[in-house]
């Protein structure tokens, strides 16, 4: 039986540093390597858009070491717009990274990678494209997105915007397996696809989730060492809104929601992929459920307004729940 070291992160000891080693996206790929083969001095801010997970910011690293080599490292700015909401912080970082620097034909510009950018309010987002036209002789900009609808229309025209898609879970799998191989673990199929399943299609968090299952498998993980993770990874205000709705208390599971909202930051379709990972592993998900979520998903895809959708959606299941 193999012993498991979990000391270093798998998502980073395994994170691509070349384009051959990316996970899917040929298309993002190719249009990187493009603008790699013109002038370096042409190259345009980027904007990334896609669901978390699928390699945008892993890329923009990627892209870093194959401008910079070696020397990456003093030429990077990672900054994240959730964490630096005031945009005088992020202002400042770019001036004091950017001021030193005097382009060369081998090195024109430092670059600055700016995650989860559409976290970041509008007026934020007109200041950090003044920003990104001021330093624009000395710096490119890389900003990552989960969702392109919520960078201002100035900001996208002026980036080159490459979108990011789902990874297909047989490609995921396939990632699984190497990984394991690698870490030799003796994993089946069927616990990789579990695990897949539970990261909603998230490569980032599949891979969280197989080192914290081989650390408590012995090296031979199993479905039931998948569901004691899996439940891990459940917030406890996810189960108290679920709690709350068994209870038919619509008052406190809308408060839990919008308490849980606000100290994550997250929007409210990625709220409902977690209610729906927490009611398969609690086995309460039913198919009146399912259909509640995936309609109110949908509305939200389209734009609906998000307090009143998610609101709606709790009224809904309440009576779903009173029925199973």
């Amino acid at each position: 039986m193999s012993s498991v070291t979990v000391e270093t992160l798998w998502v980073e000891k395994y994170r691509p540093k070349t384009f051959d080693e990316i996970v899917d996206q040929e298309g993002v790929v190719e249009g990187l390597k493009n603008i790699l083969k013109g002038d370096l001095k042409e190259m345009p801010h980027l904007l990334f858009s896609g669901p978390p997970g699928t390699g945008k910011t892993t890329l923009a690293l990627v892209l870093a070491r194959a401008i910079y080599g070696d020397e990456w490292r003093n030429y990077v700015l990672e900054l994240n717009a959730s964490d630096e909401r005031g945009i005088n912080v992020v202002r400042e970082k770019v001036k004091v990274f950017s001021q030193y620097f005097t382009p060369t034909e081998e090195t024109p510009f430092k670059l600055v990678i700016l995650d989860e950018a559409d976290m970041m309010t509008s007026e934020a987002q007109t200041a950090l494209r003044r920003i990104m036209e001021i330093y624009s002789r000395t710096a490119r900009f890389i900003l990552i997105c989960n969702y392109l609808n919520r960078i201002i229309s100035p900001i996208q025209s002026r980036c080159a915007i490459f979108r990011f898609k789902r990874i297909p879970k047989e490609l995921a799998i396939k990632h699984l397996e190497t990984i394991c191989k690698k870490e030799k673990l003796d994993c089946s199929k069927e616990v990789l696809e579990k695990i897949y399943d539970a990261s909603t299609g998230d490569l980032r968090k599949s891979i969280n989730i197989l080192q914290s299952v081989a650390s408590v498998s012995g090296g031979k993980p199993s479905i039931t060492d998948v569901d004691k993770v899996i439940g891990k990874y459940i917030p406890s205000a996810i189960n108290n809104i679920i709690d709350s709705l068994n209870k038919g208390d619509f008052n406190s599971a809308v408060s839990n929601l919008y308490d849980y909202k606000t100290a994550t930051g997250i929007d409210g379709q990625e709220i409902i992929k977690v209610l729906l990972n927490a009611l398969i592993t609690r086995n309460e998900l039913t198919p009146d459920i399912a259909e509640i979520l995936a309609k109110y998903e949908y509305r939200l895809s389209e734009g609906a307004y998000e307090e009143v959708q998610l609101t709606a959606m709790l009224a809904e299941l309440i009576k779903a729940l009173k029925k199973t």
